[in-house]
Parts: C-alpha cells; sequence; structure tokens
C-alpha cells in the first residue's frame, strides 16, 4: 500500500477506534465482550474480538513500525464500525450492537450526551 493510502487508513482507523487501550483492553477482558459477535466454526473466540486483541496491538505501535496487516485490519474496523453505525438500534446502552463495536474499539455511548 502507498504511503498516501497508508495516511488516510491511520486517520480514518484513529477516527474510528474511539476507546484508548486501557478502555479496549478492560473490556475485552470483560464477559459481555466474550458473549457478542459471530465466531468461525472450531474457533472459540468471535472475528470482532479477536480483532479487538489485534487493534489493541495497533494502538501500541507507532506509525512507522505498523506492518501491512495492521492496514488490513485497520481498514476492516474503520469499514465495520462504519457500517454498524449506520445500525443504531432503540436501546443502545446495554445491546449487543454496542458491545460488538466495542470489541472493535468504538463505544458509540462516547458520542453521545447520556
Amino acid at each position: 500500500m502507498a504511503a498516501p493510502d497508508r495516511s488516510k487508513v491511520y486517520r480514518e482507523f484513529h477516527a474510528a477506534v474511539n476507546m484508548d487501550s486501557a478502555e479496549l483492553e478492560d473490556w475485552l477482558a470483560g464477559d459481555e465482550s466474550r458473549r457478542v459477535g459471530w465466531t468461525r466454526p472450531g474457533e472459540t473466540e468471535s472475528v470482532g474480538r479477536a480483532a479487538g486483541r489485534h487493534i489493541l496491538r495497533i494502538l501500541g505501535t507507532a506509525e512507522p513500525d505498523l506492518q501491512e496487516a495492521d492496514y488490513q485490519l485497520m481498514r476492516k474496523a474503520v469499514g465495520f464500525v462504519r457500517r454498524h453505525l449506520a445500525q443504531q438500534p432503540a436501546n443502545i446502552v446495554t445491546s449487543r450492537w454496542r458491545y460488538s463495536l466495542m470489541n472493535w474499539g468504538h463505544d458509540p455511548l462516547k458520542e453521545l450526551d447520556l
């Protein structure tokens, strides 16, 4: 991926992921994180939760040290957040929708004045 594309992906990723490392790490350690998302056949962890662990690594990595696989996951995270934000349910506070987004590093409550 060319440098300008990487810069755009990096900016979009950091706009979409609104949880910091400590928040995401705490969330992923909890039971609600384990209860949501789609799990591939034969695996024990949801796709979103595995992505959340990768996002944690990305958040702890300086931009020049990011690899192509990191940028691929960053693009995937931006797409996931954008798609799911468009599907907002009436009750978001304790919804599986919110919890799935949080596995990907985005807490929609941070955007609301609740």
